[in-house]
């Protein structure tokens, strides 16, 4: 009996000590991310079950859990597809600023995971949102660079997917012609590869395109065969679908009678699958309905019911419809107050799109400041934490010598040191969430050299640099322009320049050092020197400079005030580092800076001036073409030679014109 009493004690005793000696961590580690990634693919593949039955609130919830859960094992395609859904269910409750941000945000992880059909899917959906916008020419730009990538690997499907997007978009402008030249050849590849669901969607947009060129009895044809498909293929959204447009088919033919019976038959089957879109839009068509038969009364019941589920769903164009069929119904009634009310909704509701993002930005951009500080002081105090630790482990050790000693003793001992052991594995486990996100907020505020520095030193050592490259902007006019736009307005208009910055200084690795105001610095070839940094940093000024401008025109079009910008580049030796101990801040001075300031503030509106020092070290890059200025008298500086330069290569401009005469012109 002793005999097996003693070698049941050896065995729990080994088995402690290979815990705590950390055989086999590798493979827990990995047993444990393979676990959450099991977890994570369920959630997801129920957030998608709920969202093809239409229950985009629970999907939604699914989604963002499994997306925490990739982000944590760094699951780059996973997040990508995860951000994809979410901006997907945005986009059918018609928040197309959200969405874009969300399909923007996947694309970025699609392209780290070098996932090629992921980007294709992606670019294709960006291009759905511009096209919802009503920017076509930005539709038309991301569908064709979609639509390369599907060829490339072969997505016969997905080819006639984009190519269907581009019909709807010369349908949308009323050109059937070429509008039914894609949509066919779309139509043909459905065909040739069996799948009936894309040709219940070719269907529905021919019906639409014969709905509005008036031949409604062809339009009904199509829609009835694509209604067959959806049902014999059992996919409710594609009836619901169906069943809307023969609900406006009927309305536009002002048979007011069956138009309601196909919106009522689509908000049955909307309430069967929980659509809350669609239960929305039918019960507000139907609203508009009976306001058209004089039956105000019921007109407002039942828009009133649409608006309540277009607030439950949050769905702000299916509200603005609402209010507008409220507004027309009380005024039919006389109802002024009512009316007014309800029509200063509807208003009320085309801003707020931007101006909710406007304000989640900006309490995004105060929720990280306020969590650098801590980040920093956590770092600090995490070798202290890791040696209590060790040493914890150490004396748990001791206590494991003395329970050899005496068997009976052993037996207690061995159950209080495995209660420890959990305790120590989940702590660790809890400091590398805290590590892992103090490590992401401290990358997104400082380079990642020097942020290594100021962990072990808690300071950093100013350096200088004999070669490097200094870029300014500003907006002209900057006040006058402001004065013209709301609080909210202004920094949006600014953080999408700026956002647009940041990533094209990501593109030419070149280092965004601040922004003040209105104004932007960045700088090549710290903290590394770099021979390619002369060469991006003038690509990048050009770039941005291209963006302004393309965000001008379209700004014009909307009759929105835009900016101007000036830029300048200068180059020269530098010093830079971090001063102070709270609010850290990567910092750069020297003559240099001064003088690529005044280089900018002497440029010219759409145009990258640079210094002549610059000029004859890129002078014989043949991308580049340069226009001397002159001696140019700069305040402080005395008289500066200064030139300007421009590319010689292809632009998106140069694409855009080609494509816009190519296509006979949205």
């Amino acid at each position: 009996m002793k005999n097996y009493c003693a070698y049941f004690l050896f065995l729990i005793i080994l088995f402690i000590a290979i815990e705590e000696k950390g055989y086999g961590q590798q493979s827990v580690k990995i047993n444990k991310i393979s676990k959450s990634k099991v977890i994570a693919d369920s959630l997801y593949a129920l957030g998608s079950k709920y969202d093809e039955i239409g229950n985009s609130k629970k999907a939604l919830a699914l989604y963002e859990n499994s997306l925490n859960i990739y982000q944590s094992i760094k699951e780059n395609q996973k997040i990508g597809d995860c951000f994809n859904s979410i901006g997907t269910i945005y986009y059918f409750r018609g928040d197309y600023f959200k969405t874009l941000f969300f399909f923007k945000e996947s694309l970025g992880w699609q392209i780290k995971a070098k996932n090629k059909k992921g980007i294709a899917d992606i670019l294709n959906n960006i291009g759905v949102i511009y096209y919802s916008l009503g920017n076509y020419l930005k539709a038309v730009e991301y569908y064709r660079q979609a639509i390369v990538i599907q060829e490339e690997i072969g997505n016969r499907k997905n080819v006639a997917t984009i190519t269907e997007n581009i019909g709807a978009i010369y349908s949308k402008v009323k050109d059937y012609t070429n509008a039914m030249r894609y949509i066919n050849k779309a139509y043909a590849i459905f065909k040739s590869i069996n799948d009936r669901k894309g040709i219940a969607k070719m269907l529905i947009e021919i019906g639409y395109i014969s709905m509005e060129k008036g031949d409604f009895d062809k339009a009904f044809e199509d829609f009835n065969q694509s209604l067959k498909i959806a049902v014999e293929e059992k996919d409710k959204q594609l009836e619901l679908e169906v069943l809307s447009n023969l609900g406006e088919l009927f309305y536009k033919q002002s048979d007011f009678q069956k138009a309601q019976y196909y919106y009522n038959l689509c908000f049955q089957y909307a309430k069967e699958i929980d659509n809350l879109r669609y239960k929305s839009v039918s019960q507000i068509a139907i609203g508009n309905i009976f306001h058209q038969l004089k039956k105000d009364n019921k007109a407002i019941e039942k828009c009133s019911t649409g608006l309540k589920l277009a607030e439950k769903l949050g769905a702000i164009s299916e509200k603005k419809d609402a209010c507008e069929c409220l507004y027309k119904s009380y005024k039919s009634l006389e109802n002024s107050t009512l009316a007014l009310q309800y029509y200063e909704k509807s208003n009320a509701f085309k801003d707020s799109l931007k101006a909710e993002e406007a304000s989640n930005r900006m309490m995004n951009m105060e929720f990280q400041k306020q969590q650098l500080m801590d980040s920093i002081v956590y770092v600090k105090k995490q070798n202290i934490i890791e040696q209590k630790h060790k040493e914890e482990i150490q004396k748990k050790e001791k206590q494991r010598n003395i329970i050899i000693a005496s068997l009976c003793f052993t037996l207690v001992v061995a159950v209080g040191l495995w209660s420890s052991l959990n305790f120590v594995r989940k702590s660790k486990k809890a400091l590398g969430i805290e590590k892992n996100r103090s490590e992401a907020l401290l990358l997104n505020i400082l380079p990642a050299e020097i942020a290594e520095e100021l962990k072990q030193k808690g300071s950093v050592n100013a350096r200088d640099f004999s070669l490097v490259s200094i870029l300014f902007t500003d907006f002209k006019s900057f006040t006058q322009t402001a004065e013209k736009m709301t609080p909210h307005l202004l920094v949006e208009e600014i953080n999408v320049c700026f956002k647009a910055f940041d990533l094209i200084s990501e593109k030419y690795k070149i280092e965004k050092i601040k922004t003040i105001g209105d104004a932007y610095m960045a700088a090549g070839g710290i903290p590394h020197p770099d021979e390619n940094s002369l060469k991006n940093i003038v690509l990048a000024g050009l770039d941005m400079q291209a963006f302004v401008i393309q965000r001008a025109i379209e700004n014009k079009q909307y009759q929105k005030p835009f900016f101007e910008m000036r830029l300048g580049i200068h180059v020269g030796p530098i010093v830079a580092g971090i001063v102070g101990v709270k609010k850290f801040q990567y910092d750069v001075w020297g003559d240099t800076v001064n003088t690529a300031s005044r280089i900018e503030s002497n440029g010219m509106v759409g145009k990258v001036n640079i210094s002549e020092s610059l000029y004859h070290l890129i002078k014989d890059e043949e991308c580049f073409t340069f226009e001397y200025r002159g001696n140019i008298i700069a305040k402080g500086k005395g008289e500066i030679a200064m030139y300007f330069v421009e590319r010689n290569d292809y632009t998106l401009e140069d694409a855009n014109s080609v494509l816009v005469t190519e296509n006979n012109t949205f």
